[in-house]
């Protein structure tokens, strides 16, 4: 385990990334801030969505200023509520994140799967799931993302809309998303059919399954790889859209976008700071790991194209 780790810190991976200062930046901006999600309970000024803490005699408190009335300062300043804006960010990052990994996950399985069975199986199978591909992507997935969270919200009984709305947005996302996977998993598979290695497999009798997965499926993970840290920045980025809109995270589980959108609302009566930290704090998220996701195409696979 040992030599393996010191043949990783060896390997031209780390030492392309040594040598790249905007992806080390990106990295160091994309960790920091997941930490910091991960540890918010624990250095959260305040816990915002616990109404026994609020006082709403600090609404509206500028950043770093000394509230009128109770002298409390906030780094970020406070909403009309009297919540801090630094846990509130904290806090919707949490959601967030968790949304954007879960739907990025949830997008990988379904588009690897139909990759691998779309060049498995070829023929019809393979047809039906290129063309079932190629009509979600004559349409923006964020559409596509409200269609299934419009259809998954009706059919789900009023009184548990709230308490599933996260995972509603998950499922909507996921579901948008998994395109990209599948082709480029099915073109990498296609090549990958076409070696030696693989006719050799096929002629002592391993079944197509042991083939998909022990010879073809680690040799279109890097591939894979890339397209799940870019699609992580998009589906964070989703997210907060559908929640700008109002038909993702409730009030009650705000997310960055739900604290955008509400902060939206105060933009021009000048509490500015409401909509600008949170707004801040998502460019910051999805720039960074979008640039991060940049680095790992053009060094682990320069040759897959993400459309």
């Amino acid at each position: 385990m040992i030599e393996g780790w010191r043949e990783f810190v060896r390997s031209n991976f780390i030492y392309s990334f040594s040598r790249a200062p905007v992806a080390i930046g990106s990295f160091v901006i994309a960790s920091s801030l997941i930490l910091f999600a991960i540890a918010a309970p624990f250095i959260s000024p305040y816990t915002p969505y616990d109404p026994a803490t609020l006082n709403l005699m600090n609404g509206f408190s500028a950043p770093l200023a000394p509230n009128a009335f109770t002298g409390d300062v906030f780094i970020f300043g406070s909403d009309d509520q009297g919540r801090d804006i630094l846990s509130t960010i904290l806090f919707g990052m949490r959601i967030s994140l968790f949304v954007g990994f879960s739907a990025v996950f949830l997008a990988m399985i379904l588009g690897v799967a139909l990759g691998l069975v779309a060049a498995m199986a070829g023929g019809v199978i393979d047809a039906i799931i290129m063309r079932v591909a190629d009509i979600q992507l004559s349409f923006p997935s964020i559409l596509i993302a409200m269609l299934i969270y419009g259809i998954a919200k009706g059919i789900t009984p009023p009184e548990m809309r709230n308490e599933v709305a996260i995972w509603v947005l998950i499922l909507s996302i996921g579901l948008s998303d998994w395109v990209q996977f599948a082709r480029v998993v099915r073109g990498s598979a296609m090549v990958e059919l076409q070696k030696e290695y693989v006719e050799a497999a096929k002629l002592i009798g391993v079944n197509r399954v042991a083939i998909a997965f022990r010879h073809i499926f680690p040799n279109v993970v890097p591939s894979v790889l890339v397209i799940a840290t870019i699609s992580l920045a998009l589906a964070i980025i989703s997210e907060a859209t559908l929640s700008f809109l109002g038909v993702g995270a409730p009030p009650t589980q705000p997310s960055l976008g739900t604290l955008i959108r509400i902060g939206q609302g105060f933009l021009f009566s000048g509490e500015w700071w409401i909509i600008f930290f949170p707004s801040l704090a998502l460019l910051l998220l999805a720039l960074s790991v979008n640039l991060l996701g940049d680095w790992l195409r053009n060094t682990l696979n320069p040759n897959v194209g993400i459309k």
